[in-house]
């Protein structure tokens, strides 16, 4: 085929060789080039390409500026180039694949969480170190009852409701009155115990949940796929926290705190790896930053209540 251009309607045709003729964007033919099939109207000129690097092209007038080429890639509306329209919020099994999406959830859920657990440990040191506080809040009961009250209607709007958790600054409001109402409700249950046995709980909490989270980073055992076990385990500790308060004792006290901190610790491990994703069955969204760092919040707040009431029950 002839590497020369039919001309559109309104440029003459190719009928010789003549230099003097005006050709469709190219020099006239050598001499002695085979003569042109008339120009075919049902057949259009193919339309110029500009080069990739050649920024300053123009087109002639009437043609489009680019012809019939690969479509550039159309970037989703979270900065990726995958191309799928699955909202990450209702489990998009692509919303990790972006390597910084993820590091990025995950210095989020963790500056949050250190957050919390700052303003948790002030509130407890305050009302375990300072005597007036300590002895009123002994005294009065509201102040525990009315936290319980406030953190449970939080934490039911958070789990149940998924505009309270995901929008801001909603969700970081909600997050704060739960976290202050906790930090009173921990600091109620320091103050019935001594500083030192508050000191050590707090202190083997720390090395426990800092073991458990570089052993749910490193393991090849996938947690994620025992979220109805944990489920079926939380209904049994229930259970048996009713038979404990029922039947009193050393013994059942230390059974019972014993169960409670290894299963927060498994949940500890479970959530941490739900929120890593990656290699893991199931991941949490990214948009769930409030609610990843709630749960890890809650799995080392149990362990501290837990490792405490092991400490009191040993020592009293």
């Amino acid at each position: 085929m002839s590497t020369w251009q039919q001309a559109p309607a309104g440029y003459p045709p190719y009928p010789d060789q003549d230099p003097n003729k005006q050709y469709y964007g190219q020099p006239a033919p050598p001499p002695g080039y085979p003569p042109q099939a008339p120009y075919n109207p049902a057949y259009p000129p193919v339309q110029p390409q500009p080069p990739p690097a050649y920024a300053g092209f123009v087109a002639p007038p009437g043609v489009p500026p680019y012809g019939p080429g690969p479509t550039p890639p159309q970037t989703n509306m979270y900065g990726g180039t995958g191309g799928y329209a699955e909202d990450p919020l209702q489990g998009d099994p692509y919303s990790f694949s972006d390597q910084s999406i993820r590091r990025g959830f995950i210095r989020k859920v963790y500056s949050i969480l250190m957050a919390q657990l700052v303003v948790t440990t002030s509130i407890i040191a305050i009302f375990t170190y300072h005597e007036p506080t300590k002895t009123y809040v002994r005294q009065n009961k509201a102040v525990f009852w009315s936290s319980f009250g406030v953190m449970f209607a939080c934490l039911i709007c958070m789990a149940c409701c998924t505009s309270v958790r995901r929008k801001a600054p909603m969700n970081f409001i909600f997050l704060g009155i739960f976290t202050l109402a906790e930090s009173f409700m921990l600091g109620c249950a320091a103050s019935s115990f001594r500083s030192e046995e508050v000191v050590m709980a707090a202190g083997f909490t720390a090395v426990v949940c800092f073991a458990l989270t570089i052993f749910a980073l490193q393991t090849k055992w996938d947690f994620t796929v025992l979220g109805g076990a944990l489920f079926a385990g939380v209904i049994i500790l229930l259970i048996f926290g009713i038979v404990v308060a029922f039947i009193p004792g050393k013994a059942a006290t230390i059974a019972y705190a014993s169960c409670g901190a290894l299963l927060f610790s498994v949940y500890l491990i479970y959530d941490t790896q739900m929120m890593m994703g990656g290699k893991h069955k199931y991941s949490i969204s990214p948009e769930e930053y409030i609610f990843a760092a709630l749960n890890l919040y809650l799995d080392i707040i149990n362990i501290f209540i837990y490792i405490l009431s092991i400490i009191g029950a040993s020592r009293d």
